[in-house]
């Protein structure tokens, strides 16, 4: 039988962005991103649930020390996106538009780097109360 188990940690990040294609003209980016398009950025309070499955070792009982996960997502996402401004300050939005569908990529990228190849891994952000995003979608 198969014993993996799913452990979640929340976390809370402030960030800035702007939605705009360079490639399009400003009645286009306008017109598909309406006020997400401000020249000037506009901010989110995000929420990031991070998704954890492994079986339980046998010797600690946990699938991931939940305080090793936090220092992960500390460390390599909260200190490099919280009040950031996603478009000038993220390496990884310079030439990629940051709609919570990249930010949760890159995120899930970020961390799968960090985690044992043995654990499965999804990132749930949450870029308002009533919109977010998940990734990779099982």
């Amino acid at each position: 039988m198969n014993k993996k188990v799913a452990v979640y940690r929340k976390e809370h990040f402030n960030a800035a962005h702007r939605l705009h294609n360079s490639q399009w003209d400003e009645n286009k980016n306008n017109s598909v991103f309406g006020k997400c398009n401000n020249p000037n950025f506009h901010g989110h309070n995000y929420e990031l649930i991070v998704k954890v499955v492994g079986e339980p070792d046998a010797e600690t009982g946990f699938v991931i020390d939940l305080k090793v996960l936090s220092e992960l997502i500390e460390e390599n996402v909260l200190s490099r996106f919280d009040h950031k401004n996603l478009n000038l300050d993220i390496a990884e939005f310079r030439n990629l538009n940051p709609t919570a569908e990249n930010i949760a990529i890159v995120i899930y990228n970020i961390l799968r780097e960090k985690l044992n190849l043995d654990l499965e891994l999804q990132v749930k952000l949450y870029e308002t109360e009533r919109n977010f995003v998940e990734y990779p979608v099982y």
